[in-house]
This record gives structure tokens, C-alpha cells and sequence, in this order.
């Protein structure tokens, strides 16, 4: 099931302003009378979070005219392969009590364990007398971090986490109008099949590293007459009340 997407592309810096500028994916008149989708009490931010998963990709209908640009201005990423197996497999969460208001109570060290170059199996045809003959050998390589959409003020921008059904990483540099106020991650996937193999999903993940709020905050004020960011903006602002008001 495919969670429709309003995405904003092409975050650029304009040299003699100095300033940002999002380019909107959908028409104005649409965004603007479109209702937003039901408010979600903010899961707690801790390590480990038991979350709803959905995936699009760029080929969609919603999202061709802006190809794979996310809203940071940079292109989107499709994650490494899975480690233990696409399927998904439901798993215990580790205990963890601790919670993090601030975004900063993970470390970043656990994020670069995960990032370090792994052992891999690669085919190869290397030149002999008699011709080409494949080969099988092991190489180190890093894994691809994948981008993921959500509301920013749930998981901020630059927020790192991984899949453990799959030992997937993700970096949250994306958003758009379906996950404004909802407890909801969508995973980009490069091909249409990825994205309907991968459905909807509740994934325990765990968080790597927090993205910066006061950052988004900033990201996110300038297009905040557009309904589904200033909610996000709302809640960025501690003003939950409000943000679960807006319709």
C-alpha cells in the first residue's frame, strides 16, 4: 500500500540571498484545501521504537515531474540490500527506557560501527591465456545509506536509524503532506516492485543518530504557509495542541 506523497524538492542555496528555497511538488491549489490526515499522539523518542513502515519511489505518478530529489536538495538514495533477508520477520525490542527530548542521546559512534565497510562476495572475469574465467572474490564495502520521508518534527532531518529485521540504514532527508502529525516512516526504494514488495510494515528500528530540530525548524519556517508543514512546525515549537488542531 503506497502512502500518496506531496514532496518538496530541490532545497538550493541562493548565492546572493543566502537563503533556501523549496520547490513545491504539488500545484498550490491542491496543497492548500487538501485536508490533513488524522493527528498521532508523538510516539516516545527512545534508542528503540516499534514503527510504521511504507515505501514509494520516484517513478510514481505524484512524484515524475521532480525525479529523485529529496527535500534537502540532494538526490534520493536507495539502501544496501537487506542482510538477514527482505521478509520481514517480527522481533523483540531490547529493553530500553531511556528517552531522548533532545535529540541528542544517541551517539554517534554506534552510527560509523554500522557504516564501516563490510565483507562481501563479488563474481569477477579476469583475463587469462585462455580467455576470461570468473572468479569469486571477497571485497570490503560500504554499505549505501538509504532515504527515508517523515514528519520532522517525529524524526528530524538527518535523523539516522536502522531497519533490524534487515540491518538497513536509513537517513531521514524527505517528508511529505500523507506523514505530516503521524507516527509513520516511508522508505524510498528504487524500482516500483521494491516498493510494493516492501507494503506496509511495523518495523522495530533503532535510532543511530538524531537529525537536529532546531535545524528542521529553520528548514521547514519558510514554506510553512503550505498546511501539512506548519503543523510540523507547530510541534517543532512545542505546541502539540495546536498542531493536532490544524485541519
Amino acid at each position: 500500500m503506497r502512502v500518496a506523497l506531496f514532496k518538496y524538492s530541490s532545497l538550493a542555496a541562493l548565492s546572493v540571498a543566502g537563503t533556501l528555497v523549496f520547490t513545491s511538488c504539488g500545484t498550490t491549489s491542491t496543497v492548500s484545501t487538501r485536508q490533513l490526515p488524522a493527528y498521532e499522539t508523538p510516539i516516545a523518542k527512545r534508542e528503540f521504537q516499534s514503527v510504521r513502515t511504507t515505501a514509494y519511489t520516484h517513478t510514481e505518478s505524484d512524484h515524475l515531474q521532480y525525479a529523485d530529489r529529496n527535500a534537502l536538495g540532494g538526490r534520493l538514495q536507495a539502501a544496501s540490500g537487506p542482510i538477514q533477508g527482505a521478509e520481514y520477520v517480527a522481533r523483540a525490542l531490547p529493553a530500553s527506557n531511556r528517552i531522548e527530548p533532545d535529540y541528542r542521546g544517541t551517539s554517534s559512534a554506534s552510527l560509523q560501527t554500522y557504516l564501516a565497510p563490510r565483507k562481501k562476495q563479488v563474481t569477477k572475469f579476469v583475463k587469462t591465456k585462455r580467455g576470461r574465467k570468473k572468479v569469486v572474490v571477497t571485497e570490503y564495502v560500504r554499505p549505501t545509506v538509504g532515504s527515508a520521508a517523515s514528519d520532522w518534527s517525529r524524526w528530524p532531518a538527518g535523523t539516522y536509524f536502522r531497519i533490524l529485521s534487515t540491518g538497513q540504514i536509513y537517513k531521514v532527508d524527505d517528508y511529505g503532506w500523507a506523514l505530516s502529525g503521524r507516527n509513520t516512516i516511508d522508505l524510498y526504494m528504487a524500482t516500483r516492485s521494491g516498493m510494493n514488495t516492501w507494503g506496509v510494515r511495523h518495523e522495530p528500528i533503532q535510532v543511530l543518530k538524531w537529525g537536529d530540530r532546531q535545524e528542521s525548524l529553520a528548514l521547514l519556517q519558510p514554506r510553512q504557509h503550505h498546511k501539512h508543514i506548519r503543523r510540523m512546525v507547530l510541534e517543532l515549537q512545542g505546541q502539540d495542541a495546536d498542531a493536532a488542531a490544524l485541519q
